[in-house]
């Protein structure tokens, strides 16, 4: 069964910075695209950050340079690193992957989600 378990959410500091990551375990033929979301309360879920297999990434316009994606496929983990964080990056942040489970099914998995608290 694939699983995917993040880690290093909690409580920052408006300027301070956190890393999350996310490592998906189980048994799986080909991890493609992983990303962060982040859902704040009344709001809809929204793309953080994407990195390809070929480490080809993308950022959420409200980013602006504060935030890294980076991946280990060694590890199958993805890594977000937060700086500048602002009370308004205040959300529950969620990873997701793209998995070719086996050969010819491929299935979109998402971690139970971490909590990122930002005070002013």
């Amino acid at each position: 069964q694939v699983q995917l378990v993040e880690s290093g959410g909690g409580l920052a500091q408006a300027g301070g910075s956190l890393r999350l990551s996310c490592e998906v375990s189980g048994s799986v033929v080909r991890i493609n695209t992983m990303a962060w979301y982040r859902q704040a309360p009344g709001k809809q879920r929204e793309l953080v950050a994407g990195i390809t297999s070929g480490d080809t990434t993308n950022y959420g316009e409200f980013v602006k340079g504060r935030f890294i994606i980076s991946r280990d496929n060694a590890r199958n983990t993805v890594y977000l690193q937060m700086n500048s964080l602002k009370p308004e990056d205040t959300a529950v942040y969620y990873c997701n992957a793209d998995i070719d489970v086996y050969p010819g099914y491929r299935r979109s998995s998402w971690g139970q989600g971490t909590q990122v608290t930002v005070s002013s």
